[in-house]
């Protein structure tokens, strides 16, 4: 479980976070939506570490993360896996060697430890072929499976996704939350996605946060978005005429 607690941030004089309260809980897919510039990326780097907020707590299973040291720190890093939204992936690398990458880092495995968890990953996302593969020679939606097999790869406890389905075909989009869904579910994680796929929102929201103007304008679940009165949620999630065409309907 992740809790948030009064997180604050600004840059040169300006608060882009402005105090945001939220409980994010384990084996639950949390989905981040806002617009540009909303200011959910900027929530989103300072849970993983990347900001340091101004004001507030982070608490993962009770550990408050902007005071630990720096030893308590890189173990806690090490229960967090990312997937970032080009997939991040080591153009000279092949699939295997992707997924290794973070074992090589941060575990103490024998090579064989780590070869059978880079395959186990591996064959969880599907790609049981595609070891020997760079990722100029795989597809988009396979090089999204590579980044997910790796962010896993140390067994996390806490998982975040940055725009997963970015760039990707609808069909492809929801293979993809299919996975992150099974995955969370099967490993009992805490998984948390921002994104701007309105798709992902129904499908993947076991709990949603709109963010507007730095602020937390509002929570719930994708039954409850379609139920709202926040004129500012819904101006921006029925911006397409297939969902105003959707809400008309219930």
């Amino acid at each position: 479980m992740i809790e948030v607690k009064n997180l604050r941030k600004s840059f040169e004089g300006r608060e882009v976070l402005k105090g945001i309260n939220i409980t994010f809980e384990n084996g639950k897919t949390s989905l981040i939506i806002g617009q540009s510039g909303s200011g959910k990326s900027v929530f989103i780097k300072n849970l993983v570490g990347l900001f340091h907020p101004d004001e507030g707590e982070i608490l993962y299973d009770n550990r408050e993360f902007t005071s630990l040291n720096f030893k308590q720190k890189k173990e806690l890093r090490s229960e967090i896996g990312m997937v970032f939204q080009g997939g991040a992936l080591f153009d000279s690398h092949t699939v295997l060697e992707n997924v290794l990458f973070p074992l090589d880092m941060f575990t103490e495995m024998t090579q064989e430890e780590k070869l059978d968890r880079a395959n186990f990953c591996i064959n969880r996302v599907n790609l049981q072929n595609a070891n020997h593969l760079y990722p100029s020679e795989i597809s988009g939606g396979m090089q999204k499976r590579v980044a997910i097999a790796r962010a896993i790869s140390l067994n996390p406890k806490y998982l975040f996704c940055d725009e997963p389905n970015s760039g990707l075909d609808p069909v492809t989009s929801i293979v993809i939350d299919n996975l992150i869904r099974e995955i969370t579910q099967e490993y009992n994680i805490t998984t948390i996605i921002n994104t701007h796929d309105m798709n992902s929102v129904m499908e993947l929201g076991d709990k949603i946060m709109f963010v507007y103007q730095g602020n937390k304008w509002w929570e719930g679940t994708a039954d409850d978005l379609f139920k709202s009165d926040n004129k500012e949620l819904n101006d921006f999630v029925f911006a397409s005429e297939l969902f105003k065409k959707i809400k008309k309907q219930l």
